[in-house]
């Protein structure tokens, strides 16, 4: 984690990377970069979210080909897959029954919507990600991926306040 006065005066490169396991979104990660400085962190916020608010399908389908399957710890090493692995505390490998039905929810998922299922762990049991995964397969194309891009965002902004402090 660095301090929003220590974003505001890395080099370009360095601030890209520090933000890079936010999303694997260039734009975004652009955007803010070339929106410095910011005068506050709420500042910063305001800027990630209306930068995030205008996210569209592809760009979803581009930041889903960097997330692992919920419930799937992913074998690569890399920052964004550590924030995953945190992320997705609450769904343990110790509960056999649940992570079956994870693996078997995602393959379902998968099939219907074509893309991995994409949801904020971060403060969810693995059972409440369960019941949402159940509920979102009865979604229609459209509100699945309203859906998944405000799960997106949510992401993307907690891994942002997880990167920058005040």
């Amino acid at each position: 984690m660095v301090t929003l006065n220590d974003f505001n005066q890395l080099e370009p490169t360095a601030a890209l990377t520090l933000l890079h396991p936010c999303v694997a979104l260039p734009a975004w990660s652009n955007a803010l970069v070339q929106g410095r400085p910011y005068p506050n962190r709420h500042a910063l916020l305001l800027a990630a979210s209306d930068a995030a608010s205008h996210w569209q399908p592809a760009d979803l389908n581009q930041a889903l080909s960097a997330h692992p399957r919920i419930g799937e710890k992913p074998a690569a090493s890399s920052a964004e897959n550590a924030l995953s692995r945190q992320e997705q505390a609450a769904v343990n490998d110790r509960d056999a029954a649940l992570a079956q039905a994870l693996r078997d929810g995602n393959a379902r998922y998968e099939a219907r919507f074509g893309r991995v299922f994409l949801i904020r762990a971060k403060g969810r049991s693995g059972g409440e990600i369960l019941q949402a995964l159940e509920q979102r397969l009865s979604n229609s194309d459209e509100q699945e991926t309203l859906e998944a891009l405000n799960q997106l965002r949510e992401i993307t902004l907690l891994r942002l306040q997880g990167v920058i402090s005040e």
